[in-house]
């Protein structure tokens, strides 16, 4: 048995070299043996891509198999509640969101989101169905969410086309936050009293503003931005 002379690891009787180190291993008394097979792979090889069919199929079998069990268990156990739509809602929107990007190549960003945004209302759509609670879902649910949607989609157009930097980012972020939890509050309202009465949201957007100021002071400003960039390294 030969060890390391530079940092004294195990050696295999056919090692020519310290596979930690790369020292080169000469001992007189033990010369390495050529004709036996290497305890690991000496050529890097190519790892054959993933058949993204494959998993799209894989995924989808999965899925649909979670659904189909829960679906067919809610006849025998509870079967007064469909509890079983709450897996399967959840199983569709995995779906939708895992699956089509995966068969469709180079996927357009708002092509993407409705996909996405149509999963989220398919799963609360869902839920309402086992609470008695369509009213709910089209006359609040579905609007938070496409509203959520749309600030999504502003967001991805704004950030894919105009050349930003992190604190530009930043900004955008932020400013959207802010900009969504506004609309949120209105929905509610509506939905709720039937009028528009700010509360929350103003001071959740008051926020948002003071937060965003300090960062378009910053990013006009070239001698704060360096600052900036070299103390946080952005």
């Amino acid at each position: 048995m030969s060890y390391c002379v530079h940092c004294g690891v195990e050696l295999d009787a056919t090692a020519t070299f310290c596979p930690l180190c790369h020292t080169p291993v000469a001992d007189p008394n033990q010369p390495p043996d050529l004709r036996a097979p290497k305890p690991f792979p000496t050529q890097r090889g190519e790892v054959a891509p993933v058949s993204k069919q494959e998993l799209a199929l894989l995924v989808t079998a999965m899925l649909a198999c979670v659904a189909l069990c829960c679906g067919l268990l809610n006849v025998f156990l509870k079967p007064e509640r469909g509890w079983s739509l709450y897996v399967i809602g959840a199983a569709a929107m995995l779906w939708l969101w895992l699956v089509p990007p995966l068969l469709a190549r180079g996927m357009h960003l708002l092509l993407r989101l409705l996909v996405d945004v149509a999963a989220v209302a398919l799963y609360v759509y869902l839920i309402s169905m086992d609470l008695n609670g369509k009213a709910w879902f089209w006359g609040l649910a579905a609007p938070i969410i496409f509203w959520g949607g749309a600030i999504l989609l502003l967001l991805g157009l704004v950030l894919r086309v105009y050349r930003r930097s992190v604190i530009t980012s930043l900004t955008i972020l932020i400013g959207s936050l802010g900009v969504f939890l506004f609309g949120v509050e209105y929905l509610i309202d509506l939905w709720l009293c039937g009028r528009w009465d700010p509360s929350w949201s103003l001071v959740v957007l008051t926020i948002c503003v003071g937060l965003v100021i300090p960062l378009i002071i910053v990013r006009r400003i070239p001698s704060l931005r360096e600052e900036a960039r070299r103390r946080f390294h952005i």
